[in-house]
């Protein structure tokens, strides 16, 4: 009698427990998004400071609050790349937009990310997607993405439509000037190079690379003084780039000829 009092007793606790547990509201999906987009937040705002490491923690907290979370992915996805995780970067870029397609900030950086590793035609396509959605407050970047990537393979013609589309949308994007600054003067359209130049002037300030296409472009007008101006600026300004080193072996080799 005693023996089945106590095994009743037994079945009686564990039909509580099971009800108790039973009874236990589930987690809240939506607090736990929230608790998702606050690491991400965090990871992004870490990442901004250099703290790679404690962005990672914190994307990697996100991912497990919301596995579903396109920020979460996308963030870490540039977290990686930043630290030369090429293979996870891709991973979580392809999770991003598999879960949001729409997404043309990841569409824009994917395309990067796929630029850098010599993909142009798949860079291409994605910048192209970004491009296309009105909504998207950086469609002359993305343009001009595509237009730098074609760049890459000395496609002129087609970089040099990209960066006209995206000056259809600003005509004083910065980038996109700078890039026809370029593309004008590759193909010996030093007129135009230096229209684009004196354009690029009035929307941002010089830098390193403006003032040696400066150079040249001058040079290759025959005004000496211009080309000696933006010589004189490059040294100045910035003395240890690469562009200053390209000036340098350039006036080398004239005085040698």
């Amino acid at each position: 009698m005693k023996k089945q009092v106590t095994a009743a007793l037994q079945m009686f606790l564990i039909a509580g427990l099971l009800g108790a547990c039973t009874g236990m509201p589930a987690q809240d999906p939506s607090k736990a998004r929230r608790m998702a987009e606050s690491n991400v937040e965090l990871g992004i705002a870490y990442m901004r400071q250099g703290e790679l490491e404690t962005a990672l923690m914190k994307l990697n907290r996100a991912l497990e609050q919301d596995p579903k979370l396109p920020s979460a992915h996308h963030s870490i996805a540039i977290l990686y790349d930043r630290l030369g995780n090429a293979a996870l970067s891709e991973e979580h870029y392809q999770t991003t937009l598999r879960l949001n397609p729409n997404e043309s900030k990841a569409h824009n950086n994917y395309g990067r990310f796929l630029c850098s590793k010599g993909r142009y035609p798949e860079a291409e396509e994605h910048f192209i997607k970004a491009a296309s959605n009105p909504l998207y407050t950086d469609i002359p970047g993305a343009l001009t993405n595509a237009g730098i990537c074609a760049n890459r393979i000395s496609d002129w013609n087609k970089a040099e439509h990209f960066f006209r589309q995206a000056l259809e949308h600003d005509p004083e994007y910065a980038r996109a000037l700078l890039q026809m600054v370029g593309v004008t003067y590759n193909t010996g359209n030093y007129l135009s190079a230096r229209a684009y130049l004196e354009r690029f002037k009035g929307a941002a300030s010089h830098d390193a690379e403006s003032l040696w296409l400066g150079v040249r472009i001058e040079d290759a007008l025959g005004d000496n003084n211009a080309s000696s101006s933006y010589a004189l600026l490059l040294k100045n300004k910035f003395p240890d780039t690469r562009q200053a080193k390209a000036l340098k072996e350039w006036e080398n080799e004239r005085r040698s000829r």
